[in-house]
């Protein structure tokens, strides 16, 4: 099971983001519970989700390597999307249900003020969260630029922005909420805010979410590759016509190409042979992610066979 240097990188911007979340988590959760901040410790629980959601990556980025056996011929591609749906799921309940059920019980609580400490303490808090998932977020946008094929191809890296992007955002509201809260001494702006900050993770989870099932159930490949093999189909000399071209994505760097061809007549079943192999080697090195090529090929009848058959 070897590593590239893609998933190394990736591999470090995840453990980057854990040690600040874990460290920026038991920070929140203090200063929430010293400060009696709803938003505080919305944040906190963002944080804790986080967390665990990038053990959840670490794992995908371990287990999607593994090498094909009989059981799974086509490789463990598919566990990084799975890995990143458990992530998604994460986030919306350790997240974003928490942080709106925060808001939701501070209003019920009615109003209470906090101490001018609790209030400096939990702000200072924040905004060494806001230093760290920053810099976390830095990272993960330094690697996205890298990286062939954008912020789309790799799901573990996309959760990573997507945490970090909506950590900075969570930071801010809450940030709002606070000093909303100690100007007015309504512990409504900061009930708002924890609540908003539980919408915001609902929304982040739910489009995570919707990306890793549509990676599980067998999405295709992007629009311009598939373009790409049909035309280099279409290219050659041997083929009359490509019939159905399918693709789907087996993993990372990992498709899977299927095509319906039919070819010029003539051809004896040694030529089909060796076309059919020069087709899929040559998809093979022009696009090594596709992988796996599979060829339906069908051989149209010579002028001598088809009077045979009676074919008019």
């Amino acid at each position: 099971m070897s590593e590239n240097s893609s998933d190394r990188k990736t591999r470090i911007t995840v453990l980057v983001a854990l040690a600040a979340n874990l460290v920026i988590a038991a920070a929140k959760a203090v200063g929430g519970i010293v400060a009696g901040s709803p938003a505080l410790l919305s944040e906190a629980a963002h944080s804790v989700a986080d967390s665990v959601n990038e053990i959840f990556l670490l794992a995908a980025l371990r287990r999607s390597r593994k090498p094909a056996d009989g059981k799974h011929p086509f490789g463990y591609g598919k566990e990084r999307f799975f890995w990143a749906l458990l992530a998604a799921v994460g986030i919306f309940v350790m997240g974003g249900c928490f942080s709106v059920l925060q808001g939701v019980e501070a209003l019920r609580g009615g109003n209470h003020q906090e101490s001018t400490s609790g209030y400096v303490a939990g702000l200072i808090v924040l905004f060494v969260a806001l230093l760290a998932e920053g810099g976390s977020l830095a990272r993960a946008l330094v690697q996205v630029r890298g990286q062939e094929g954008g912020l789309g191809k790799d799901p573990a890296l996309r959760t990573v922005v997507a945490e970090d992007g909506t950590a900075v955002l969570g930071v801010l509201l809450a940030m709002a909420g606070m000093v909303l809260h100690m100007v007015t001494k309504q512990i409504v702006w900061e009930a708002s805010a924890s609540i908003a900050i539980g919408v915001l993770l609902v929304y982040v989870a739910y489009r995570l979410g919707k990306d890793a099932r549509d990676q599980l159930i067998g999405e295709a490949a992007d629009p311009e590759l598939s373009g790409r093999i049909g035309e280099l189909l279409k290219a050659q000399p041997e083929i009359d016509e490509v019939a159905a071209l399918l693709t789907m994505r087996l993993g990372m760097d990992s498709t899977l190409v299927a095509a319906r061809i039919d070819l010029v007549p003539g051809l004896d079943s040694e030529h089909i042979e060796l076309v059919s192999m020069r087709i899929r080697e040559s998809i093979r090195n022009t696009w090594p992610e596709a992988d796996q090529v599979f060829l339906d090929v069908t051989d149209a009848p010579t002028a001598a066979e088809a009077e045979a058959a009676g074919t008019p």
